[in-house]
Parts: structure tokens; sequence; C-alpha cells
């Protein structure tokens, strides 16, 4: 389906009963909203409602050229604005990588329209900002930064011999079919820069000012993640007030819910039990 917010065309899958409780779910980089597929079955087995977002920079109605329009705000803004526009006023919230980003400024923000929050891989922004500023394993780890944050420089690393540097990349996500389901969207015209505008436009600064959480929150780290350490992880829980709980997948990589679907999906659920 087409959601209309904020003057942009968001692309977005739904399934599940109409009448079921919505989740909004939110991708990462360098996906798109098919991350979710092995997932929402389980969900919708359950009875929820859910929503996956192509989100902006993804979505090709939804792609402004200027790199400050991928600012952490701008983003929350466009989740808090498709629930506006799908007539949700709250719902449980899953975000992996960048889309955890998002999903913890959401529920910091708009603590109202989040009923639970499960975030994955990416702790609480905050949390992230500090490991990177104190921890030199993270800032190891985050290393690769540098280079999606150069114009022209990334896009030609990434894109060269077709794509085989973000196919390696993907390379945890699965089999070939399923790196290339991802990587082939990004080689479209304006694709990938509208997706690295993302750390173009982050700054510690914004990563910082995401407020503690008030919403019921799990926390899904994967003790195999080359992109976030155990300090920015083991960080997150004093950044949320309300439940919380972590997660912590044995022998998983970053792309958990390619790799991990099925004990994903467990503890989506067993968040959003929680609140009903």
């Amino acid at each position: 389906m087409r959601v209309d917010a904020r003057g942009l065309t968001f692309e977005a899958r739904t399934g599940g009963p109409a009448d079921g409780a919505p989740v909004l779910l939110l991708h990462g980089f360098p996906q798109h909203s098919g991350e979710w597929d092995e997932v929402t079955p389980a969900l919708h087995a359950a009875g929820l409602r859910t929503y996956a977002l192509d989100q902006r920079g993804y979505s090709p109605g939804a792609r402004p050229a200027a790199v400050e329009a991928y600012r952490i705000p701008e983003l929350v803004a466009d989740a808090a604005a498709v629930l506006d526009a799908l007539g949700v006023d709250a719902a449980h919230v899953v975000g992996h990588d960048w889309g955890a980003i998002v999903a913890w400024g959401l529920a910091a923000a708009h603590p109202d329209r989040v009923r639970t929050l499960t975030a994955v891989s990416v702790p609480h922004p905050a949390a992230m900002a500090h490991a990177l500023a104190t921890d030199a394993r993270q800032k190891a780890r985050s290393s690769y930064i540098a280079l999606f944050r150069k114009p022209g420089t990334a896009e030609k690393v990434l894109l060269a011999f077709r794509a085989a540097a973000l196919r390696r990349l993907l390379g945890g996500v699965g089999d070939a079919d399923r790196v290339a389901r991802y990587a082939d969207p990004m080689r479209e015209p304006g694709a990938l820069t509208a997706a690295l505008n993302w750390y173009r436009a982050m700054s510690g600064k914004d990563l910082a000012a995401v407020g503690p959480v008030p919403t019921p929150t799990t926390y899904v780290w994967s003790d195999r993640d080359t992109a976030v350490g155990r300090a920015a992880a083991g960080a997150c829980a004093a950044h949320v007030t309300g439940d919380y709980r972590m997660v912590t997948l044995a022998g998983v990589s970053h792309w958990i819910p390619d790799e991990a679907p099925g004990p994903l999906a467990e503890a989506i659920l067993a968040r959003v039990a929680t609140a009903r």
C-alpha cells in the first residue's frame, strides 16, 4: 500500500487481521520493508496487524535531495505522520538497525503513540553516542561510517563491480537471492545516496538528544554483531524508565530479522503481551 504523509509517499507492506492491534515495523540500512517477511507470519498468527514501512529515502516517492532532510528528528516525524495517515493512535513499534534509532526517537518524543517498543540490534541513541565517544572498540566497530559519510566515494566503492562490496556487507542475511533482494534496489538511480544520507545527516548531538524512554521496552542484541558491541548494548538500560528487558541471541549476526526471525518474533510477542 501507499501512505501519503508530510508531502511524501511511502510504500508499506501490510498483513494480518484488519482489526488486529497495529504493529509498525521499521527497517535498517541497506534493506527495506522486506526484511520483516520472515518475522510477520508469527505476528499475524497472534492476531496482530503489521505495517512494514519503506522509510524516507527507500520509498521512491519519499526521497528528498537535501542531506539535512535525513536528520533523526525528520525520520521520527515521518513515523508519527505515517501513524496519523493510517488512523493509528498508538502502535507496537519494532525497529532494526537505523529503524531502531527511529523507533527509540519515536518512543522518547511521542510515548503516547508507542504501546510497546522492541528495538533490534541498535541500542538507545544516547547509549550509542556515549559508546562512540568513549569506547575504543565501538569506535573501531563503527569505523565504516567514515566511508559512508563521503558523498560520491561511498557510492563508487559500494556499487563497483555490480555492487560487490554492498553484497559482501549483506552477506549475513542469507543466500545469494536474499542478498540480491536488498542489494539490487540500492543500484537504482539515487537510491543508495538517499540511504547513505541517513549517515551523512547523523550527528552525535542528535543521537544524544534522544531522551529517556518510558515505554515498555525490549532490546534484542546478538553477540556476533560486528557493528554494535557489548559496551553500547549494556548501556541501553540506563535510558529506559519503563519496564525493560534485554534479549541476547547467541551466535547470531547483526542481521537478526533475516538470520533469527523465529526468536525475534518470540521476543516481540512477549513484549506485546505485556501491554494486553
